[in-house]
């Protein structure tokens, strides 16, 4: 069992040089809905989640990853972690507080040891949602984010020491070493994964379906509106989940995936495997070889947004 401060993954939101394109994509082929607009700002759910919204999408001069909002279970657990955070050294952006976006809430800003903001926050009015029916292929709920790092031990080694995430299990290759850290806030198998890239940036975001059918008949449909496949579709052996990567306007690789393991967290040991192997990569056998050029894609371009952190 565990006391973490942190319960969920509630929103990424994006920055972006063409919104109006951005916004058309998420609201329309994507499949989620729009809730809000404020003059440049959209705030996009999912039919099926409680959340608020699980996207906001802003116009900007720039593409950049803005903010990773994270969920607490009560205002005081939100002030608890400020508090630690404060004492351990790290650089805060604002006081806990209330937050005037919609749902409202009581939540504060800091920055990861990347240099990317991150926002907890408790007490947000909880979305009218519904359950999904057979065959309704948009996404349930957010799955989880991944995140590319040029040292993914220290980021990791952060996240557990200053927000209690734990490590599932890792990805490593003979000639790379370690490639990615899956890490879990909750008996989710991975919220979210750290991964090695040459810079601070978005990797990728991910979308859960209701389940297998409507899986495929999302990424059919995706397909058949010319939405360019990166990878997929397949399973992968470390959460056991499926995917299909593909890239939205502005160059961010986006995910539809279905049926993440839940874990046991007393019971449960982190794995290392071998990326090398094709079932590792994925057990299916049914995606496009994972090689050089299909990782590169989740590179992403440099966030210019991040803040350059100090060490703690």
């Amino acid at each position: 069992m565990t006391d973490r401060l942190i319960t969920h993954l509630r929103h990424v939101d994006l920055a972006v040089p063409d919104y109006a394109r951005q916004r058309e994509f998420y609201s329309g082929v994507w499949g989620l809905t729009e809730v809000a607009n404020d003059g440049g700002i959209s705030f996009l759910a999912a039919e099926g989640s409680p959340e608020q919204y699980i996207i906001r999408l802003r116009q900007a001069e720039e593409k950049r990853l803005d903010l990773i909002a994270f969920g607490a279970a009560a205002p005081a657990d939100v002030d608890a972690l400020a508090e630690r955070l404060r004492a351990a050294g790290v650089r805060l952006i604002s006081e806990p507080g209330k937050i005037d976006t919609p749902g409202g809430g009581y939540g504060f800003r800091f920055f990861d040891l990347d240099g990317r903001t991150v926002e907890v926050s408790a007490d947000v009015a909880v979305r009218a949602h519904r359950r999904l029916e057979a065959k309704e292929s948009v996404p349930v709920r957010l799955s989880h984010v991944v995140l590319n790092s040029p040292d993914i031990d220290a980021t990791r080694v952060w996240y557990e020491t200053h927000l209690d995430f734990a490590l599932s299990d890792t990805l490593a290759h003979p000639r790379m070493g370690q490639v990615m850290h899956f890490m879990r806030c909750n008996p989710q198998h991975h919220s979210m994964a750290i991964a090695r890239g040459p810079h601070a940036s978005l990797h990728h975001i991910s979308f859960e379906l209701r389940g297998l059918d409507e899986y495929m008949y999302g990424t059919g449909r995706l397909l058949r509106a010319g939405v360019r496949m990166v990878w997929g579709p397949g399973r992968h052996l470390a959460g056991d989940n499926t995917f299909s990567y593909f890239m939205d306007p502005h160059g961010n690789t986006v995910e539809y995936t279905t049926e993440l393991e839940e874990l046991d967290e007393d019971a449960w040991h982190p794995h290392v495997h071998d990326f090398s192997q094709p079932e590792v990569t994925d057990q299916w056998g049914t995606a496009n070889p994972m090689n050089e050029l299909v990782a590169k894609e989740s590179f992403n371009d440099v966030d210019r947004g991040v803040f350059v952190a100090p060490p703690v």
